[in-house]
């Protein structure tokens, strides 16, 4: 990783810590600390396990589904290297604003894993667009067969969760364009390779604009191999939405697990996708904050007293810290392997 890449990295690590800090003092203030504990001990360990798997799954789903297609458009790694691909993509979406680092972060390992950047980036795109398909078609769906509930149990954060959902019908509009209108795409990319010659800053060059070509040539295959597959389409679809359902069925085993009762687990998976819909697309790493603060008041009605804080505690802890961790101890992990085979090649030669 580059000079420029590891101080990026740590800026944005900084940011995540002081967000987290603050979100804690900010959850955790005037609190009953040794009640909430004495709650979150009543945890089922049944349920934490089920909660562990579903966290997991979660982030394993999608490198499950960069496995399937790369290896249906010829260009097949191991299993295992792809599900490093999904953790990494976990651990930098959520350390930066809006998870912009995820993608750039798993096309950087694809490629130096022997992947072409073309086919990398189709396989990614067709992911990221089924992957926010499923939460687009899942909020709209809440809104228009559910929307009294929704609005009722929102309160005020009714408008966060119609913005959110606005915010991922058009990611998949500009998705949907970025993968299927290329010559568009390329038209404008030529010219802003043509701005920074103009300005003097580049010199005319050739090689470049042929890397471009190659480039769209590669991804314009990938894409047209996909869409004529449509079965791998429809798994990736079905994928996304059970991928998805792993961390909406969660909160769900978080409320069994603490032995309460008297809503229903659907209205709980719900308001749960609610959630997830409003605050995913934030531009606040992790969704940290925000996330807090809406689950306290969505479901300060279903987990009463200090089960409220006990449940943010496990299903946060769960479904972010927890795989957030794995995915940094395994870019961690890839780094030092990589460099004790760098320091090691001098010495074989």
């Amino acid at each position: 990783m580059s000079k420029k890449r590891i101080r990026k990295f740590i800026l944005y690590a900084v940011l995540f810590i002081t967000i987290m800090g603050l979100t804690f003092w900010n959850v955790f203030r005037g609190q009953d600390f040794e009640a909430m504990l004495r709650a979150v001990g009543q945890m089922s360990g049944w349920y934490v396990i089920a909660a562990v798997f579903l966290a997991v799954m979660f982030v394993a789903g999608e490198g499950i589904m960069i496995w399937y297609l790369l290896r249906g458009i010829g260009e097949g790694k191991s299993l295992f290297r792809c599900l490093s691909y999904s953790f990494t993509g976990f651990f930098f979406s959520g350390i930066t604003p809006s998870a912009s680092g995820g993608q750039p972060m798993q096309l950087y390992y694809m490629k130096k894993d022997g992947c072409t950047f073309s086919s990398s980036f189709a396989v990614l795109m067709t992911i990221a667009v089924l992957n926010k398909l499923a939460m687009a078609l899942l909020g709209t769906g809440i809104l228009l067969f559910w929307g009294g509930q929704l609005q009722m149990r929102l309160q005020g954060y009714y408008g966060l969760f119609c913005v959110g959902l606005a915010i991922h019908i058009c990611w998949v509009i500009i998705l949907f364009l970025i993968m299927f209108c290329s010559e568009g795409i390329k038209k404008v990319l030529y010219c802003l390779e043509k701005l920074p010659v103009r300005l003097k800053l580049w010199k005319e060059s050739a090689a470049r604009r042929e890397k471009i070509e190659n480039f769209f040539s590669g991804y314009r295959e990938t894409v047209d191999f996909l869409q004529g597959h449509k079965k791998m389409i429809a798994a990736i679809v079905a994928g996304s939405f059970l991928q998805r359902c792993c961390m909406l069925v969660l909160v769900c085993a978080v409320y069994r697990g603490l032995g309460l009762q008297g809503t229903a687990l659907s209205d709980i998976f719900l308001l749960q996708a609610a959630v997830s819909v409003a605050v995913e697309m934030l531009p606040v790493p992790g969704a940290q904050g925000i996330t807090e603060a809406m689950y306290s008041s969505v479901f300060g009605g279903i987990f009463t007293g200090h089960y409220l804080v006990a449940s943010i505690f496990i299903t946060r802890g769960i479904s972010f810290y927890f795989v957030l961790a794995l995915g940094g101890l395994w870019v961690l992990l890839r780094a030092f392997t990589e460099r004790k085979k760098s320091s090691g090649n001098p010495e074989d030669a």
